[in-house]
């Protein structure tokens, strides 16, 4: 057997407790192999509890690890280091009977995500705020490149940003009558330290413009698009004084 067949095999019997091939069904069955795949099991498991903190306290433990366990035993990692493991895992949360009671939690976990993409991306130069006031002074239609450490998130139908905000900072708590809304999440990481706040639906709409490579005129017709009436200028403002974006061209 080559080596590629005899680890394919492996991390099957690994992941699934089964194996066809004579060597590695020798292997599954000795009791030695089943603390090995829970020890596997717990490293997924923890690492997706380290990285969904919010989830976590809304859910409770006992419930987290249950679905946690039930993603990993779907989802091998890619990597030996787990600091990224579970992208997955606010989509998994949408397809779990359990979750449907709690129809924010696939929008808390993204933005768990967004936290842990935002304080893993590269560093990017910060963006020269007088030289981009100057080009739109003179009426340049300017394309803003964002962050590599932007995230941002819109939830059309449930207020996840609060729920999630609450959860994730110490000493946060959520207004007596929350408001059954959609919210938008804006996360940066200026100065090494991931930040966020709330932003509205037009201006994520502007960022996902910026992204897609369009111009500030048009980006700010999508945004409108999405919420209209919005000031433009304000918004433009608020986001460059967040440090969404790195450069402009």
């Amino acid at each position: 057997m080559s080596d590629h067949v005899y680890f394919s095999q492996f991390l099957h019997a690994v992941w699934h407790g089964e194996s066809g091939h004579p060597l590695v069904a020798s292997l599954l069955a000795q009791p030695a192999f089943a603390v090995y795949r829970n020890t596997i099991f717990k490293g997924c498991v923890d690492a997706l509890s380290a990285n969904y903190p919010a989830v976590l306290r809304l859910v409770g433990e006992p419930w987290f690890q249950g679905a946690a366990l039930a993603y990993a035993r779907r989802h091998m990692p890619d990597d030996a280091c787990l600091i990224a493991y579970g992208d997955g895992f606010p989509d998994f949360l949408d397809s779990v009977d359990a979750a449907r009671e709690l129809p924010y939690l696939p929008g808390v976990a993204r933005l768990d995500r967004c936290w842990s993409e935002s304080h893993l991306a590269a560093d990017d130069a910060p963006l020269d705020t007088a030289g981009l006031h100057a080009a739109l002074a003179a009426g340049r239609d300017v394309c803003l490149a964002p962050q590599a450490a932007a995230r941002w998130h819109w939830e059309p139908a449930y207020p996840s940003y609060s729920i999630w905000d609450a959860n994730r900072r110490p000493g946060v708590e959520l207004p007596s009558e929350l408001g059954w809304h959609g919210e938008g999440a804006l996360l940066t990481r200026p100065e090494g330290q991931v930040q966020w706040q709330r932003i509205g639906h037009g201006a994520c709409r502007f960022l996902d413009a910026c992204r897609a490579g369009m111009g500030v005129a048009e980006a700010a017709g999508f945004a409108l698009e999405g919420e209209p009436g919005l000031d433009v200028a304000a918004m433009l403002g608020s986001l460059v004084q967040a440090g969404a974006f790195t450069s402009f061209h």
